[in-house]
């Protein structure tokens, strides 16, 4: 959980910063983040574009797919996944056919977009200008099969994309802070390993329901 004064919804990524008048502020949710952060820190546009460009606003424009759309939609389908021959379930403890559907469904068919998309846009998947919107569903995109996704294999493009951004500099330390990244190890894991560690999470995310139910 997050102080409610670094963000009012209280939930991470957070960040704390000191303006230019060395006055703190508080910035909340991944995309405000990311846009704050090239914004103050980008002067020279190595990781982002000009304000008002067209590389600009089409990176804008992933950015709010990312977040309109793979976050909240793979977010519920990692919740509700489950492998239909078996018992085995993420966190929902029960089978739920709909939900199932629903978000596993739609989480395949925003990838799908990705998929078609990004191999004809060579300004987004370029290696060296790893902006912020195309580097934001890393941490969801390398670990399909955890959302009850087939297979990453089911999207080359994407999974190309995956690993060229490893290779970006700086990317892989950023994906290994503050503890070790596992997502792309999880598309080879079986159902039983992927549990395991849904069971290792299950118990917090459990208890913050209830707590957030009884305020």
């Amino acid at each position: 959980m997050v102080e409610l004064a670094i963000n009012p919804n209280s939930r991470i990524p957070a960040l704390t910063d000191v303006d230019k008048n060395g006055k703190e502020i508080q910035i909340f949710e991944s995309g405000a983040i990311l846009e704050y952060l090239v914004a103050q820190y980008d002067k020279d546009h190595k990781v982002s574009y000009p304000y008002n460009s067209p590389e600009y606003w089409e990176t804008v424009s992933w950015l709010t797919w990312q977040m309109a759309g793979v976050g909240p939609m793979q977010g519920q389908a990692n919740h509700f996944a489950s492998k239909e021959s078996t018992s085995l379930l993420r966190f929902a403890g029960e089978q739920v056919p709909y939900a199932l559907n629903c978000y596993v469904h739609e989480t395949r068919r925003l990838y799908r977009v990705l998929a078609i998309t990004w191999p004809r846009a060579p300004r987004a998947t370029s290696s060296a200008t790893a902006s912020p919107s195309p580097t934001l569903p890393f941490g969801p995109g390398s670990a399909l099969t955890y959302s009850g996704l087939l297979s990453i294999d089911e999207f080359p493009h994407v999974k190309k994309w995956l690993y060229t951004l490893l290779v970006c500099p700086g990317f892989e330390e950023g994906c290994n802070a503050p503890g070790p990244h596992r997502y792309l190890n999880m598309n080879d894991m079986s159902e039983e390993e992927l549990n395991s560690i849904a069971a290792s999470l299950g118990t917090w995310i459990i208890d913050a329901m209830k707590r957030d139910a009884e305020a």
